[in-house]
């Protein structure tokens, strides 16, 4: 199986390529936002070391971390942001490894992993992935495909991330349909 950590800034098409992708056969995905919030749901350890480092204060009324609240303070302090990843990130990378064994013994082929976050978080174990693409999309085009799903002020949260060394890095301007075509390629030569 082919294990392929699909990155970029927010908007530059990582689900919509990766869900794109996952109508082929033998190709599935996982997105590790969703992942993410698995590992830090109510009653998990995650959940409470999560609440421990950042207060009550970004437990919403129904008693799931407020990822609003949790995103206004660690978007806007970089220490605060490392204590995230320091903590949601292990437990993350042993959840995705859990997954990529599963998909393996079904005979997935290709599993595409996608989140911001695979290419620059040094939390992230990238000795799991076969290939890191990074999507690189001009922020009018990432604030365009935002604004498009409701998700405009987003945009400016990737400007710190960039890919690591050995990414592989993608235009990811154009139609979605011709970004994904582009990654499939990139796909096919790993």
């Amino acid at each position: 199986m082919k294990v392929i950590g699909l990155a970029g800034r927010p908007g530059s098409g990582k689900s919509a390529v990766a869900s794109g992708l996952a109508k082929r056969p033998g190709v599935e995905w996982v997105d590790l936002d969703r992942l993410a919030w698995e590992v830090y749901a109510p009653g998990t350890p995650g959940f409470a070391r999560i609440v421990a480092a950042f207060g009550e204060g970004i437990v919403g009324r129904d008693g799931r971390i407020d990822r609003v609240e949790l995103g206004r303070i660690v978007f806007k302090d970089p220490r605060a942001r490392d204590k995230l990843e320091r903590i949601v990130h292990p437990t993350l990378n042993e959840r995705l490894s859990h997954l990529m064994k599963e998909h393996e013994e079904q005979g997935t082929e290709i599993l595409i992993v996608e989140g911001a976050l695979i290419a620059s978080s040094p939390y992230v174990d990238r000795s799991a992935y076969d290939v890191v693409i990074w999507l690189e999309a001009p922020e009018d085009i990432r604030r365009e495909r935002l604004a498009a799903v409701g998700r405009g002020e987003q945009a400016s949260r990737g400007r710190v991330i960039a890919p690591s060394a050995g990414a592989i890095v993608i235009d990811a301007t154009g139609p979605i349909e011709e970004v994904a075509a582009r990654v499939w390629e990139a796909i096919a030569k790993v």
